[in-house]
């Protein structure tokens, strides 16, 4: 229990980081979305992503700038004891706010398995406001999708 108090005073510290941000500064925006249970095939073997991990996308900028970008995943509980993530790739999308993508970032296919796929994303200058995206593909599928919101 004591490392769950430690865990929640620091998100708590970290909120009140955010908040005490004055207006007109960088924003941030970090999300996460569950990776739902699937099943795949690599090699004739049998590939099983358990429930427990979540998939998190980190953007920091203003306005149509976006000075930095992640987005990975990270497996908790049976998940993290998991052969991971074969034949996996990040991918950065960019779209209008009428939902129309303009510009995609298409990560390197790792043919290694990982439980912890991350990808750093370089900086962009967004024409339009709308939306950016991180989606995790896994043996040539999309898995997961976390999005945040561009505005003004």
């Amino acid at each position: 229990m004591p490392h769950f108090a430690r865990l929640t005073a620091t998100a708590v510290a970290a909120g009140a980081l955010l908040l005490g941000t004055p207006s007109g500064a960088h924003a941030t925006a970090i999300g996460s979305t569950p990776v739902r249970t699937f099943e795949y095939s690599v090699g004739g073997m049998t590939m099983k992503i358990p429930t427990g991990c979540m998939f998190t996308h980190v953007i920091r900028g203003s306005g149509k700038r976006i000075t930095y970008q992640n987005a990975g995943v990270d497996c908790a509980f049976v998940a993290a004891l998991g052969s991971g993530f074969c034949n996996w790739r990040i991918d950065f999308t960019y779209a209008d706010t009428s939902n129309r993508t303009y510009r995609t970032s298409r990560g390197k296919t790792h043919s290694e398995c990982k439980i912890d796929p991350m990808r750093n994303n370089s900086p962009q200058r967004l024409p339009r406001y709308g939306k950016a995206c991180a989606h995790l593909h896994v043996n040539g599928v999309r898995r997961v999708s976390q999005c945040h919101h561009v505005t003004k």
